[in-house]
């Protein structure tokens, strides 16, 4: 929050309450009388402002004259003095002043000291800190007029360094972003009377890129890094920086064959040990090789049962090379065939287990030979991906101190819990995420759509049933995917910044953060309906076309209404991005180019084109057919547009050759064809028929029943309406009977037969159990199981809505008030919304929103 003047010592009670809990960046700065008198505005009509307090200090960095040294201890590490140099230039970038790095080993001067507790800077005694036991946690704290950033360690306190940055403004994504600082008058930081004191939620937290073949590789080769050719030292440099801003340590680096495995590369092992960052690999590339690019033999000879000597060597080659320097790194156990395909060898399941078995035990061999120490202090994971997970799930013995690594589905829905048992396992667990993806039913690899409700309920959800160990999300090529993962970044810094009712506030202080905190409602509100939108239907979807194989663009499900309504809430969104840009400082419209405007006119360009196309082929008026079809050729225009601009026009060419339009150069990212106008379908689609279906929220219940330990809450921010319903805690339980309830009121007009539809969203259970039951009025439940297995066709259908559908056919014998009880049979099971309508009615892919729920 940003805000100045004398007046700044009466508001420091508000600034606890709403910077913390709302924008969590408690900044002192002054800006000019327009943001100040709006802040004052917001205060009283709230009621908390508050002219004193007791509960804050404040520290002056800069008083428009002068700013305070930053002091370190000379002897400190090189990383440390690499985050105080970058901390004095963004305090440069807020004041105009670079902040002296001084070595000190006293406190007796006003300043910033940075360092670990090891280092000699001679701490007050009366300092008290309690990270002692806590790896990688900081304290920061005002203290007779100087600010402490103490770490734990040596990444504890450049994460400090860079919690002070991003409270003084500075984003993450300075760099990956063009967040250019905006200046300002005078400069300070607000801080808690007893600091603040923060350490990690989750042990390894990081990123895996992949799928760079269209962006990160062809801009690091061709724009970033010529001399190399490649994702070279100079692009990791940029991307490991960009980790510590985010509080991340672990890196999983890109391993297309478009790439040069990391290791291959000078320079990248030693970049990595000069940012301390860890280096892991996949489910598909054991034992840190990328085979993809260093398996030199054909590939019919990676097969353990025929070729296990040279595939063991291949293995201790690499670790051999890792025992020389100082590196940190997670092992990756198992085997699974080149690049994400099936091991090879085994004729069965059984033979699959021993033969994976002995693979697990040989390289436990390896790695406690070469590194000389017990095996269970060398961090190693195993991740039961794909066909791994049913050998797993048929009897497999993991080792008790390896991390058992979980995944989602591909598109979001965590696969498998660990079980109370899996939690005692002193290796614990962890999760690998998807935020962007390239697979059957179908890719998403151009823009960044995931929700960030349903990351924040699936991680969460793995969370509190043991998932502490390591995160990792896939991000593709980084952009446009910011926001995606600093969202999913922060929640493995600290699992408990946001509950089921605080998820939106995640956006708006990243607004806020962005562009402004006069922005901030308006552009939370956009990207809020630009999630739950994609949450429908994502862009890279409207082609309603499949891969793997791939199949040519189809005509919508959508109904002539549906594709309306849909093309009206893109308008909207286009209109409000248009009328913010003009509202967006200078210093930041590149920035607002790439985390909001590409995006957002991508996604809406992207739905014009087919939403347009299918309107044409279900019309027989010649002129009417002609207007669409040139819309849809204006919106596929439109996204070349914005294409181009971002990879020529953008800071001088920077980002050129980041940002394709066509990732695999699928169908649907193709020029608008005649195509599907040859599949004329007229169909009955009238406001009348759907203003006879019932929609509901299933938020919107009159009663619930839960247990004694179980209780019903609304998501804010989860599903398409925005408001889904789940059992909390999250921790996995299955009722054997009393099963949680939900009761819903609705009234029809008439008697007859009905069909009730309830949608849920397609989340996982152990034992593909999950299942839902239906009753209306006093007749007894019906079940259903909301589950699917492997990938099926019901799966890739759910997948690809974010929704699976139950439907009951109902006699309503009269007409009025009927009730409707939906109850479940475990946790997990999400309630988005529900619909009733005349059986044998035109069926609709959207339930609609009411009114006050958009």
């Amino acid at each position: 929050m940003l805000f100045g003047n004398a007046l700044a010592l009466c508001v420091q009670f508000m600034g606890q309450l709403i910077i913390r809990k709302l924008l969590r960046l408690e900044l002192k700065l002054d800006m000019c009388n327009k943001l100040f008198n709006a802040f004052l505005l917001i205060l009283f009509l709230t009621g908390v402002y508050a002219c004193s307090s007791d509960n804050e200090t404040g520290f002056k960095i800069y008083d428009g004259n002068k700013v305070v040294p930053i002091y370190i201890d000379e002897n400190t590490t090189d990383l440390i003095k690499w985050a105080a140099e970058e901390l004095a230039t963004d305090i440069e970038g807020l004041t105009g002043t670079k902040p002296e790095v001084k070595f000190t080993s006293s406190n007796n001067s006003s300043g910033i000291y940075i360092g670990t507790f090891k280092d000699h800077l001679n701490l007050p005694t009366d300092f008290k800190f309690s990270l002692h036991e806590e790896k990688e946690a900081f304290s920061l704290k005002n203290h007779k007029n100087s600010l402490y950033i103490i770490g734990s360690d040596v990444r504890g306190t450049v994460y400090g360094v860079f919690e002070v940055a991003e409270r003084l403004g500075i984003s993450p994504f300075k760099w990956w972003a063009d967040v250019e600082p905006i200046k300002q008058e005078s400069l300070g930081l607000n801080l808690p009377l007893d600091g603040v004191t923060e350490h990690p939620s989750v042990a390894y937290r990081g990123i895996f890129l992949n799928d760079e073949d269209w962006g990160l590789q062809p801009w690091a080769a061709k724009t970033f890094e010529p001399e190399t050719g490649d994702i070279g030292p100079r692009t990791y440099e940029r991307i490991f920086q960009l980790l510590l801003r985010l509080k991340a340590n672990t890196i999983w680096p890109a391993m297309h064959p478009c790439t040069q495995g990391f290791f291959t590369v000078d320079g990248n092992k030693e970049m990595a040990q000069k940012y301390h960052m860890v280096i892991g690999t996949s489910h598909a590339e054991p034992m840190l090789r990328n085979n993809v690019s260093e398996w030199k033999q054909d590939h019919s000879k990676y097969n353990y049962t025929t070729n296990k000597q040279d595939i063991n060597a291949y293995w201790q080659s690499r670790l051999d090379q890792l025992k020389q320097g100082d590196n940190q790194a997670i092992f990756t156990l198992g085997m699974r065939g080149i690049h994400d395909s099936g091991m090879q060898g085994i004729k069965d399941r059984e033979e699959g287990i021993t033969l994976l078995q002995d693979i697990v035990d040989n390289q436990r061999t390896m790695l406690a030979s070469t590194f000389e120490k017990p095996i269970k202090n060398i961090p190693q994971v195993f991740i039961p991906y794909k066909e791994v997970l049913e050998l797993y799930d048929a009897g497999m013995d993991i080792p008790e101190d390896v991390t058992l690594m979980w995944t989602d589905d591909n598109y979001g829905y965590v696969r498998r819990l660990s079980t109370e048992k899996d939690q005692q396992r002193p290796g614990g667990s962890g999760v690998y995420y998807h935020l962007s993806y390239w697979g059957r039913p179908h890719d998403y690899l151009w823009l960044s759509t995931a929700q960030p409700g349903l990351i924040w309920y699936e991680m969460t959800k793995a969370y509190a049933n043991g998932a502490k160990r390591i995160w990792i999300a896939n991000v593709g090529d980084i952009k446009p995917a910011e926001y995606n993962t600093e969202f999913f970044l922060d929640l493995a810094w600290d699992i408990n910044i946001l509950d089921q009712n605080t998820i939106p506030n995640h956006l708006k202080e990243w607004a806020a953060r962005e562009f402004g905190a006069e922005l901030a409602n308006d552009i939370s509100k956009l990207m809020n309906e630009y999630y739950r939108l994609a949450f429908l239907r994502k862009p890279e979807y409207m082609g309603w076309g499949q891969t793997e194989p791939t199949t040519q663009n189809n005509v919508s499900d959508f109904t002539v209404t549906e594709m309306r309504r849909r093309m009206e809430a893109y308008n909207k969104q286009i209109k409000m991005v248009d009328q913010l840009t003009k509202q967006i400082p200078k210093e930041r419209l590149a920035a607002w180019f790439q985390l909001v405007v590409y995006p957002v006119k991508g996604a809406a360009y992207m739905n014009h084109k087919f939403l347009c196309l299918n309107l044409a082929a279900k019309t027989n008026e010649k002129a009417v057919k002609v207007e669409y079809v040139k819309q849809a050729e204006l919106a596929f225009a439109q996204i070349e547009a914005l294409t181009t601009h971002y990879n020529t026009a953008l800071k001088d060419g920077k980002w050129n050759h980041m940002m394709s339009m066509k990732p695999r150069n699928l169908p649907v990212f193709h020029a608008p064809t005649a195509d599907l106008l040859q599949k004329n379908d007229e169909q009955t689609d009238s406001l009348v028929i759907e203003a006879n279906k019932i929609a509901i929220s299933a938020s919107d219940f009159e009663t619930s029943n839960g247990t004694k330990e179980f209780q019903w809450k609304t998501v804010n921010g989860l599903g398409y309406s925005n408001a889904a319903v789940t059992l909390f805690p999250l921790r996995a339980k299955t009722f054997d009977e009393n099963n949680p309830w939900l009761n819903y009121e609705f009234q029809v007009k008439e008697p007859g037969d009905y069909e009730v539809q309830l949608r849920v969203l397609p989340t996982h259970s152990n034992n593909f159990d999950h299942k839902v039951g239906l009753a209306v009025n006093n007749n007894s439940k019906t079940w259903f199981s909301v589950n699917t297995k492997g990938r099926s066709k019901v799966w890739k259908e759910n997948v690809l809505r974010n929704a699976a559908i139950v439907k009951l056919p109902v006699q309503l014998n009269k007409a009025g008030t009927h009730q409707l009880q939906i109850a479940v049979n475990q946790t997990g099971i999400v309630l988005d919304q529900i619909a009733i309508y005349k059986l044998g009615a035109p069926s609709f892919y959207e339930i609609p929103l009411k009114a006050n729920k958009q």
